[in-house]
């Protein structure tokens, strides 16, 4: 059985949604900790809503926080616990998402996931192996987990951004790269920045450059 997940919400500026953004935060965050980015992107995305769910689990390590699934590097968990947990937040994800895109009327060619760090892992394992094609996948900071399963479980290929850090400590830079070979393998579209100088975090270029691929994917027209 599912488990309901909270979630804020942004309405769309203009009153007329058109698309979804689906923010999924990292590890020990919470679903505000990403939902304050809509603020920024709302202005050149006056038609979209954004919803931004907590994870599933209280995290381990910041028990005012969320995790999708256990770290064992982090709190101990066996590899075991890390991939049960997993496969359940996959599934709570997913009936959120198809709760959601019913609730606001739209298809899957209307929404984008954008995650950062564990919630890019989510996102880059969900978005292939759903039964319509998002919009697209924006992933910050985060890596592909499972590469040598994607070729054979991908059931569809939504266009992927990649965006990282050049000093990130805590999900190595060459995550990216990893990533990006392994989904043009399987035949993704992929799109790549560095944000130079940037730890783990999100620097307004990256953000940037987040955004106008979000544009694109929905084919927003420019305000004023």
């Amino acid at each position: 059985m599912t488990r309901v997940l909270d979630f804020g919400r942004k309405a769309a500026q203009s009153g007329q949604a058109d698309s979804l953004v689906v923010f999924l935060h990292g590890y020990g965050a919470d679903g505000k900790d990403l939902l304050g980015l809509a603020d920024p992107l709302a202005d050149h995305l006056p038609n979209t809503v954004f919803v931004a769910p907590d994870a599933p689990e209280r995290s381990a390590m910041n028990p005012m926080g969320f995790q999708w699934f256990p770290i064992p590097w982090i709190d101990g968990s066996s590899e075991e616990q890390a991939e049960q947990g997993m496969a359940r937040a996959v599934e709570d994800l997913n009936a959120f998402l198809d709760a959601v895109m019913a609730e606001e009327g739209l298809q899957a060619d209307r929404v984008a996931l954008v995650g950062f760090s564990q919630g890019t892992m989510m996102g880059l394992h969900v978005a292939p192996r759903r039964d319509a094609e998002f919009a697209g996948v924006v992933g910050f900071s985060g890596r592909l987990l499972g590469p040598e399963l994607l070729a054979d479980e991908v059931r569809m290929r939504p266009p992927v951004l990649l965006i990282h850090g050049d000093a990130d400590d805590v999900v190595p830079p060459q995550s990216l790269p990893e990533a990006a070979e392994a989904l043009q393998g399987a035949g993704f579209d992929v799109y790549a920045h560095i944000m130079k100088g940037t730890g783990h975090g999100i620097a307004p270029d990256g953000l940037s450059v987040a955004l106008a691929f979000l544009r694109d994917r929905f084919g927003a027209e420019n305000p004023g």
